[in-house]
């Protein structure tokens, strides 16, 4: 852990996981979009920019960049960039692969391998906003990977797995393991035939690593979901 890490302290609507003058780092409750949508609901860079302008009492805009993103249904660790430059080093860092991301999944069913990689081409359609796997060379595809293992015993017809994103494509994680045979938990559009409507997805960004931007040191963020249903059926695993 690194030890920039600052105290964990909460606003009215989040947790700070980290800050310094360069990085923002922050626990993304679940069903709040990173940034302004067509619902007009509160989003985390508005949030998070108001929130900096009143404990530092800033005049005028405050910057803050976005380097990655989570679905609106998943929660966890973010980092944000509160400089320009330091935005730049970051999105360099996801470009190279110097970027970590852990997340904790929920799935439906049992992997047949219990520790291994997945690899597809994903195409995504604008219109629908769906992503679909798609035969290597299709136009427009990209190449998503990521490993994943099986944490814990099988529980309720239900697996928890830790997976490591080597790429960030939309939906990535939901559409490999629902193309596998094993949609996650609550996922209203990649899994419908298993999930009933209004179940919360169970994916959660568990860790966030990256070079700080400035000293180069590791920064690392952890969060842990809610111990709460499906999460709980693997509580001890999640805490180890």
């Amino acid at each position: 852990m690194s030890e920039h890490l600052a105290r964990t302290w909460s606003t009215p609507s989040m947790t700070i996981l980290y800050e310094d003058n360069h990085l923002l780092g922050v626990e993304k409750p679940v069903n709040v979009p990173v940034q302004e949508d067509a619902s007009g609901d509160p989003d985390m860079l508005t949030l998070l920019k108001e929130d900096l302008k009143e404990r530092y009492n800033k005049p005028g805009n405050v910057y803050l960049g976005l380097v990655h993103r989570l679905d609106r249904p998943v929660g966890g660790a973010m980092i944000f960039a509160k400089t320009s430059k330091a935005a730049s080093r970051l999105s360099e860092a996801v470009r190279s692969r110097q970027f970590e991301k852990t997340y904790l999944a929920v799935v439906h069913g049992v992997p047949s391998v219990r520790q291994g990689r997945l690899t597809h081409y994903l195409l995504k359609d604008e219109r629908t906003n769906t992503v679909s796997v798609v035969p290597k060379g299709t136009s427009g595809a990209k190449e998503a990977i990521l490993d994943y293992s099986v944490v814990g015993s099988p529980a309720k017809g239900m697996s928890l797995v830790r997976v490591e994103l080597h790429t960030g494509r939309p939906h990535q994680i939901r559409v490999q393991f629902s193309y596998t045979g094993c949609p996650l938990y609550g996922d209203q559009k990649y899994g419908a035939k298993l999930n009933k409507p209004g179940q919360q997805i169970a994916l959660w960004s568990s860790f966030v690593g990256i070079p700080h931007p400035v000293t180069k040191q590791p920064v690392q963020l952890v969060s842990s979901p809610p111990n709460e249903y499906p999460w709980s059926l693997w509580s001890g695993e999640i805490h180890k």
